[in-house]
């Protein structure tokens, strides 16, 4: 176990080392853990690991500072990474509902000037801004601020298509964003992708979009055929991406709380960029690359 001491070692020890050690971590922090880091006797154990957790856990490296198992890690190829959110949908459909989610997929890839798949999705958003981190004066200077004075908090609704081949991006939006914007925005994919034979709507379950009256206007598109998501599946709908791209780079901590209207034209400015299509979009998105989605959208 030289490895583990921070010693030379050949590929195969390596690699069986990195198993063990990847194994022990899956598992979180233990009593050893809990005894080094814990503030008192009675104290819980760790519910994530640290250096002094790691230390105290693997015998072999009790002896090293904590910078030395750091260094022991990398050599391992083990680091510090985010952690996301294991994702789960309640959907007893899920596996199906997904199969034809990626069967749509295919066909568009297959047959992109007859056939085109649409994600859908809602968004709202304030005039108020949200804060976030920005550059400013060092401490003891005050941090930057969400400027709200002056102004109430309005909301704005929009509903966006991204186009899952091209990232082209339509959108409607509204103050308020019920069933006959909806069915608006319906009409204006029928008519944006007239040349198409089939058009796939990829969308969620919002009761709106099982409302009768949106039903009726779909019934009167035949070329329009909604898919349903598994229910709270975002991770199933890229569109969210670009929700968060435009908070990110519009709406977080801007400066027109008191000009509404501005703030209106700066989001419709962002979404437009994407009126033609944009690739380094469906990189954002997950649509280009090696994830299910974007493998069921690369023509084979």
């Amino acid at each position: 176990m030289g490895a583990l001491a921070g010693g030379t070692f050949d590929r195969t020890e390596r690699e069986a080392v990195r198993e063990t050690v990847v194994e022990r971590l899956r598992q979180g922090p233990g009593e050893e853990a809990r005894q080094a880091v814990a503030a008192t006797l009675a104290g819980p154990p760790p519910s994530r690991w640290s250096l002094r957790a790691i230390r105290a856990t693997f015998d072999h490296w009790a002896g090293l500072t904590l910078s030395g198992v750091c260094r022991a890690l990398h050599r391992l190829d083990l680091g510090l990474r985010s952690a996301e959110v294991q994702r789960f949908s309640p959907d007893p459909d899920y596996r199906t509902k997904e199969a034809r989610l990626l069967a749509c997929l295919r066909a568009a890839a297959a047959a992109p000037d007859e056939i085109v798949a649409l994600f859908l999705d809602e968004m709202g958003y304030t005039r108020w801004p949200d804060p976030a981190p920005d550059w400013g004066p060092a401490a003891p200077a005050p941090r930057p601020l969400a400027d709200r004075a002056g102004s109430k908090q309005q909301l704005w609704r929009m509903i966006g298509a991204l186009n899952a081949l091209t990232g082209q991006v339509d959108t409607r939006d509204n103050y308020i964003m019920g069933r006959e914007q909806v069915s608006a925005f319906y009409r204006q994919l029928d008519h944006r992708y007239a040349a198409a034979e089939h058009v796939y709507l990829i969308q969620d379950n919002w009761s709106i979009h099982s409302h009768p009256d949106v039903l009726a206007t779909l019934e009167a598109l035949p070329r329009l055929e909604p898919v349903w998501l598994p229910t709270y599946a975002p991770w199933l709908n890229p569109i969210e991406k670009l929700w968060r791209w435009l908070k990110q780079d519009v709406l977080k901590q801007h400066r027109l709380a008191a000009d509404w209207r501005a703030l209106r034209q700066r989001v419709t400015a962002f979404l437009n960029q994407f009126a033609a299509g944009s690739h380094e979009l469906l990189h954002y998105v997950g649509l280009l690359g090696d994830g299910k989605l974007a493998q069921a959208c690369r023509v084979t």
